[in-house]
């Protein structure tokens, strides 16, 4: 079996991989991963990922602040991450960026200032964005429908018709390996309502880990368990499905 993985959504600055991150770095393109994106969530992350980026051929990389981590940002953000882009070339994108009302206590005006100014970013620099949303469906769908821009809303887990929405808009959407709960009914009917050509895998890892997995840490190898699962519902064999979302992602983060 030929793998062609493409992680499109990874976090190997996390703390997590600190005691062996650059053996699993060295070991996963003889996994058959060929491409990764590293997502940040801070700007701490957005220089960490610029290291790692540098250090491996296969890694590249994405610069943006989460609105978990805004109110540890510091004002002058947007120049921070403008100067970061212009000074690398492999950051292909602005992310993680986006909303998410989880957790009590949020400030939903103050996320939402963070979201639009890095989707200004974004459009300014013609870059696409990776999209975290969580319990903000509608404002997030609002502001995309505004701003129209090229990218992804990954770790998708909203539904089928929300994933139609997404689609008009032109954007991608990513799954994890949420499709192999047990209870990923919902996600397994969005699937179905993704176009191949508009359809990504990716990881999130160290986190999402796919069954057999499940509550460990995760890595981009295992990719080919959610591909699996995503292939089943789509039609297609895992290698298929592997080979098409990762043009697709060289298509959307412009990897040549």
């Amino acid at each position: 079996m030929i793998m062609e993985i493409f992680d499109t959504h990874a976090h190997y600055a996390d703390i997590s991989f600190d005691e062996d991150r650059e053996q699993v770095l060295t070991e996963l393109p003889e996994k058959g991963v060929k491409l990764v994106m590293l997502a940040a969530s801070s700007l701490d992350d957005s220089h960490e990922n610029v290291l790692i980026a540098r250090k491996y051929d296969y890694i590249y990389a994405s610069v943006g602040v989460h609105p978990e981590s805004i109110d540890e940002t510091s004002s002058d953000y947007i120049e921070t991450l403008r100067k970061l882009i212009s000074s690398e070339p492999k950051i292909k994108a602005v992310g993680e960026i986006g909303l998410d009302y989880h957790y009590e206590g949020y400030d939903r005006e103050k996320q939402i200032g963070f979201f639009r100014n890095q989707l200004e970013l974004a459009k300014e620099l013609n870059m696409p964005v990776i999209v975290h949303s969580r319990n903000a469906t509608e404002d997030t769908l609002e502001i995309l429908k505004e701003f129209r821009p090229k990218g992804v809303v990954h770790c998708f887990s909203g539904s089928s018709e929300t994933a139609k929405e997404i689609i008009k808009i032109g954007m991608y959407i990513g799954f994890t390996g949420v499709l192999t709960f047990k209870n990923a009914k919902k996600a397994l009917k969005a699937l179905e309502a993704v176009p191949a050509d508009r359809l990504l895998m990716e990881t999130d890892c160290p986190y999402m880990a796919p069954e057999p997995f499940r509550g460990r840490r995760c890595d981009s190898s295992m990719i080919v368990y959610t591909a699996t699962k995503a292939a089943e519902i789509k039609g297609l064999n895992v290698e298929e499905l592997l080979e098409i979302t990762k043009r697709n992602g060289m298509k959307m983060f412009n990897i040549i």
